[in-house]
């Protein structure tokens, strides 16, 4: 059966249904091998659809040269962003644990293309870094394979069997990095005022970036932390290897750390490879508000681009326009809330642009989109400060909202919330 289901490029382009919705998991999920060889060679499809929520390279097929293949993104990155500003690539909003059912619901002829491990004795293949959509639809629509020898073999409900799959082609090269944040002074102070409310024997899930970074960081002399988070990052590794991580209070899958993709550094998947205490679980059950619910000391530390006076925060946008999307800061976002000792944590810098442009504003500026809902905001940060808004009037929202904002902006910030009638 082995020899059978492995095929050469041009025999495995062959496999892709003629009208295919081909869904690429997230970051090194992506089959760079494969996907080249579409892009090579479009005059063998009469229509694709591709649909994709973190890209990691740049494609033809993005930017509208091939009329017979449209590309959906779900979360873009740096070459569907500059396809999306060019209007050859349709962003389509969704909340991270959603997306399964939403794949399902939008496409007719699906056919999931991936990178996974070589098969082990037994015939099962490792999704490896990647968990996320692809993993729900294992067993219910057909697999395509890219066998890299480079990538983890992880647990959780991430493997498939090779008599689950059309075929699969071998190409080995080194999973794709991520560059490790450049953490700033003003990262560190922000993170100050979260690390200090996160107890011994918390849960978090934390996001990407400088400040997260600087988070995990100052958590080295916590005890028994646990982690269900989206994405797996280095510092959560380096805090398992230092003993931080344990698990041990958690009240789901007691003694794992649960993720739903993983994207870092080298070390970061060597530390995945065949790690009893990991476990790779699809996002429509990670992200799933009811089920991050259940850990009763939730933490959940996410980033917004700007947030205004009522505490709508706008996280996928830059100066009203888009930039990225929702991702899953909606899901934990909410599911804090309904846990028993739930914390949410929206953290920014209190400017941008060199500190001549406030991220604390009067109203969002026009043509941004709500990522957190003013009535789902629970703390606020920035280097000036924390704040509680959840249970706070809106005269007292945009009251302690203005202690954040840098001084310069403060008194313009006062003038505005009493023009508005808000103080």
């Amino acid at each position: 059966m082995n020899q059978h289901k492995e095929k050469d490029i041009k025999e495995l382009l062959s496999l892709i249904p003629n009208d295919a919705d081909i869904i690429i998991p997230v970051g090194n999920g992506e089959p760079d091998f494969i996907l080249s060889a579409i892009d090579e060679n479009p005059q063998l499809f009469s229509s694709l659809r591709i649909h994709q929520m973190l890209e990691l390279k740049d494609r033809n097929y993005m930017h509208g040269l091939y009329p017979q293949i449209h590309y959906h993104s779900y979360f873009m990155n740096t070459f569907a962003r500059k396809a999306y500003a060019n209007g050859t690539c349709d962003l389509i909003p969704n909340h991270f644990h959603q997306m399964p059912k939403l794949l399902e619901k939008i496409t007719k002829h699906p056919v999931v293309i991936c990178q996974a491990t070589p098969m082990d004795e037994d015939g099962y293949f490792s999704l490896g870094t990647e968990a996320d959509y692809a993993a729900y639809f294992i067993g219910k629509i057909p697999f395509i394979l890219q066998v890299n020898q480079h990538m983890p073999r992880t647990k959780g409900n991430n493997n498939i069997h090779i008599s689950q799959i059309l075929g699969y082609v071998r190409h080995a090269a080194p999973l794709v990095e991520l560059k490790p944040s450049v953490i700033t002074d003003v990262d560190k102070k922000i993170a100050e005022y979260v690390a200090e409310r996160i107890d011994h024997g918390a849960t978090l899930q934390v996001g990407i970036g400088g400040i997260p970074d600087a988070v995990v960081s100052l958590l080295k002399n916590h005890k028994d932390l646990g982690i269900h988070t989206e994405m797996l990052t280095d510092g959560i590794s380096k805090l398992f290897k230092a003993g931080v991580i344990t698990g041990a209070k958690k009240n789901t899958h007691v003694g794992k750390i649960v993720a739903t993709f993983a994207f870092g550094s080298n070390d970061l998947y060597d530390f995945m490879d065949q790690n009893e205490h990991l476990e790779m679980l699809s996002v429509d059950y990670v992200n799933d508000p009811r089920i991050i619910a259940k850990e009763d000391n939730m933490i959940s530390i996410n980033a917004t681009t700007e947030i205004d006076f009522y505490g709508q925060c706008a996280s996928e946008t830059v100066a009203g326009r888009y930039y990225s999307s929702t991702g899953g800061q909606a899901d934990f976002g909410t599911g804090v809330q309904f846990a028993k000792n739930g914390k949410g944590f929206i953290c920014m810098h209190s400017t941008t642009k060199n500190g001549t442009i406030s991220r604390i504003k009067p109203v969002l500026t026009p043509g941004s989109v709500v990522t957190t809902s003013k009535n789902d905001v629970d703390y606020v940060v920035t280097e000036y400060g924390i704040t509680q808004l959840k249970g706070k009037s809106l005269s007292q929202r945009t009251q302690s909202l203005i202690t954040l904002a840098h001084p310069q902006f403060r008194e313009q910030l006062q003038f505005d919330a009493k023009k508005m009638g808000l103080i």
